[in-house]
């Protein structure tokens, strides 16, 4: 594979495209696979509305965000559930649709209610709470338009031939969300900002990195391989033995060889908790510890991923952030407190 492969067949894409019908055909098919409530609306909500919408859709989906918000100042948890909200509903007109031109079509038009966003023209309920985020917390648009190229990028590639091309895509599908924090969290000042992007990015790579490494079964069932291929070639892994379900000796050799990448990322970031302010340190280590005890509970696996997926018990999930609240407490006790 070659860095060629990273570019999307744009005649398969036309040819897809053609064959299920026009653009707003696309759109509709592509509505119809998700929640009527995604749709976007003829009349603009009221703020209040829209931050309602946003919270339900926070609350609704996974445990991991009230875990997180049990630590937020109350002031800032309708910035946080806007930028969860705008990253639910991207990622879902991505992944829960019927086609990859349906996917691209909604994604197109889910970036110019980005732009209209910026405008003053939001109408759906995530743009309009959205917009009240990014004037507050003096948000660009970058960050949010760097994730919708992660999604898109999703629809048209499945391998990536090194890790820099993993860490490529990373730059896109996690690292805007850190830096999207640091906005909320009022961490970014002209003085501070190159380095605490530069902690941030560290630390969300790492656990896009401990994602995947989790979900290698499951994300190839879905047709994606983002371990990088020179690895796979280097430890004689191929995609047959990701379909066998079975962790070959090769197998396990290269993902400890991932793990211990993941983790020294993770060691990367971790100088970043004792930056930022006592609230968002404590989200921080907690989130920290949580993507380090993914990799743990791989090594415990003894590096099978693909019989079962490893996970985090909630007894241990429970362990994780009382052991963060304590380094709120106690900063010694954080991750990191002797970087």
């Amino acid at each position: 594979m070659t860095a060629a492969t990273m570019q999307p067949d744009k005649d398969a894409l036309e040819k897809e495209a053609l064959l299920q019908g026009s653009e707003d055909d696309l759109l509709a098919r592509g509505w119809a696979a998700l929640p009527a409530s995604y749709r976007i609306p003829e009349v603009a909500p009221t703020l209040d509305e829209a931050r309602a919408w946003c919270k339900r859709l926070a609350e609704s989906h996974y445990e991991n965000f009230h875990v997180a918000s049990w630590f937020l100042p109350q002031a800032l948890r309708p910035h946080f559930h806007s930028i969860y909200a705008y990253c639910r509903v991207s990622d879902d007109l991505g992944d829960e649709v019927g086609s990859t031109a349906q996917a691209l079509a909604l994604l197109e038009l889910w970036g110019h209610e980005l732009d209209a966003c910026f405008e003053g023209r939001a109408r759906h309920p995530v743009f309009v709470a959205l917009s009240e985020t990014i004037r507050a917390c003096s948000i660009p648009k970058e960050p949010f338009a760097d994730l919708l190229t992660a999604f898109r990028q999703d629809q048209t590639v499945t391998r990536y031939a090194s890790m820099n091309e993993v860490l490529g895509y990373c730059r896109y599908s996690a690292n805007p969300v850190g830096r999207l924090v640091l906005y909320v969290c009022g961490e970014v000042s002209p003085e501070t900002k190159d380095a605490n992007f530069r902690l941030s990015d560290a630390t969300c790579s790492a656990l896009q990195l401990a994602n995947f490494w989790q979900d290698v079964r499951v994300d190839f069932t879905k047709g994606r391989v983002y371990l990088p291929q020179d690895d796979m070639r280097r430890f004689g892994v191929s995609d047959e033995t990701i379909a066998a379900g079975v962790a070959t000796p090769e197998f396990r050799a290269l993902m400890r060889f991932e793990v211990d990448y993941a983790r020294a990322l993770f060691e990367q970031g971790l100088p970043l908790i004792g930056k930022v302010n006592r609230d968002l340190a404590l989200d921080l280590d907690l989130f920290s510890r949580g993507g380090l005890e993914i990799l743990r509970a791989i090594e415990h696996r003894d590096y099978d991923v693909l019989s079962a997926r490893p996970a985090i018990s909630k007894r241990t999930k429970l362990g994780l952030a009382l052991r963060a609240l304590s380094g709120k407490a106690l900063p010694f006790l954080r991750l990191g407190a002797g970087s």
